[in-house]
């Protein structure tokens, strides 16, 4: 019996060293402290992580993410997990995205965001309590935002900014700017809501993550649409098995 209690110990033990190491070695290829394991064994190969204490980023500390209560962490990846699974393992290999933190009231600069995503890294960090209203939606653009800084020279600002009235000018950064109601438009008029007029990688974000959660493309405006296969196509020449 005597035997057998140290043999379990001893598992125990190994198991706790092994996810620690696993964690520490995540940290040296992420630097962002304070991380558990959640999941690494999923079909595409993303490794969630989640945050066991508030962890502060950047070079001027300026980004700020707290720990979250399990019930509710456990909730949300379940949704989270739903909306990244339909990533293929290849095609987050070629956009650069491994890692995904999850955590709570994440900001920069005291202004709260959905996501930061760090292709450089392959790291998008999500706020898991983002407003549930959005909250789906809001995965798909953070994603696109990686997927955009992958690959910048498909995704063309100038080509894109063609696309609306001759008089439309978007704002130099997406906070430089009020502009920022999340609410899809019943009546479009070339933007799928208020925050696609901020900026032009914002406005793209928006048409993809529309396209992703099965937005109602009937009856929609041609500028819209020229849009949508600007994006469909872009992305094709990425991975031609991507679906939307």
């Amino acid at each position: 019996m005597c035997k057998f209690m140290s043999l379990i110990r001893l598992i125990i033990l190994s198991l706790f060293i092994f996810t620690q190491t696993q964690a520490d070695t995540i940290y040296n290829l992420i630097k962002i402290p304070n991380l558990e394991i959640y999941d690494i064994k999923t079909p595409n190969k993303l490794r969630y992580l989640y945050a066991k204490q508030p962890f502060t980023l950047g070079v001027e500390k300026n980004i700020n993410c707290y720990n979250s209560e399990k019930k509710i962490l456990d909730q949300k990846y379940k949704i989270i997990k739903k909306n990244l699974n339909r990533y293929s393992q290849e095609f987050l290999k070629k956009i650069n995205l491994k890692y995904i933190v999850l955590c709570e009231d994440l900001s920069i600069s005291k202004i709260n965001t959905a996501g930061i995503p760090n292709h450089v890294m392959k790291t998008l960090i999500l706020d898991i309590k983002f407003n549930e209203d959005y909250f789906e939606r809001v995965i798909h653009h953070e994603v696109f935002h990686i997927i955009n800084d992958s690959f910048k020279q498909l995704f063309d600002e100038e080509v894109w900014s063609k696309f609306n009235v001759k008089e439309f000018e978007y704002a130099e950064c997406s906070t430089c700017t009020d502009k920022l109601g999340l609410n899809t438009y019943i009546k479009t008029k070339g933007f799928f809501s208020e925050y696609s007029q901020s900026t032009a990688s914002e406005d793209m974000a928006e048409v993809f993550s529309h396209l992703m959660i099965g937005v109602n493309l009937n009856n929609l405006d041609p500028i819209l649409k020229k849009k949508i296969q600007f994006i469909r196509s872009s992305l094709l020449k990425i991975d031609q098995n991507f679906i939307l």
